[in-house]
């Protein structure tokens, strides 16, 4: 004879035992839901310099190396690194502007009194300004980009601006330096240049300094 207390039983533990699975199957899915929906934080932002990208973006040449990939410990040593780069290219920036400051009396001087020592005084302070420039840009171009972008006009993207100015202005004053033995009539424009650039450079350090 059938025992119904064993049916029942059985019937309802089966009951049970689908409800609690299918219980489990929705919570499991309402986490999944919240996962999907919370907001994955990037650890590159949006824009980045191309040299920066060169060396840190995802497909960097310091990520697929191996020698820094891409974690948020990382990122963390990298800011630090970034830090420190931006630090010397301040100091950089100052060596180079005293530099500026000082081609420019001599230049003067060579304008108004032509002479070989000043001439090659004039060279020599020229190439350690481009060494220097170069240097110094460097030293922002290729450190590691920040966490995000800052939004809206801020000293950084006035600092940013002028030194598209003063990196074209150290283009054509090189350009124009190296022609004017050939092209006396240019030296107007390579004075122009080179305080155009003087001022672009100057107003951008004094922008980030403060």
């Amino acid at each position: 004879m059938v025992d119904i207390k064993l049916i029942l039983l059985i019937f309802f533990s089966s009951i049970v035992g689908i409800a609690l699975a299918q219980d489990k199957s929705s919570a499991d899915s309402l986490l999944n839901d919240l996962e999907l929906e919370e907001p994955k934080q990037e650890l590159l932002p949006d824009r980045i310099f191309i040299t920066q990208k060169l060396f840190w973006g995802k497909k960097g040449l310091l990520r697929v190396t191996g020698i820094a990939p891409l974690t948020a410990e990382n990122r963390e040593t990298e800011m630090k690194i970034r830090r420190t780069m931006l630090k010397l290219h301040q100091v950089g920036g100052f060596v180079t502007l005293a530099g500026m400051i000082a081609q420019g009396f001599v230049g003067a001087q060579l304008y108004n009194h032509p002479s070989a020592q000043l001439r090659d005084r004039h060279e020599n302070l020229a190439s350690f300004i481009n060494i220097s420039y170069t240097t110094t840009a460097l030293l922002s171009f290729t450190a590691p980009p920040p966490l995000v972008n800052r939004k809206g006009m801020s000293s950084i993207k006035i600092h940013k601006g002028l030194a598209m100015v003063h990196l074209t202005g150290m283009i054509v004053t090189n350009i124009l330096a190296s022609q004017i033995y050939s092209h006396p009539e240019l030296k107007p424009y390579h004075r122009a240049a080179a305080y155009t650039t003087f001022a672009a450079f100057a107003t951008a350090m004094i922008v980030i300094k403060f």
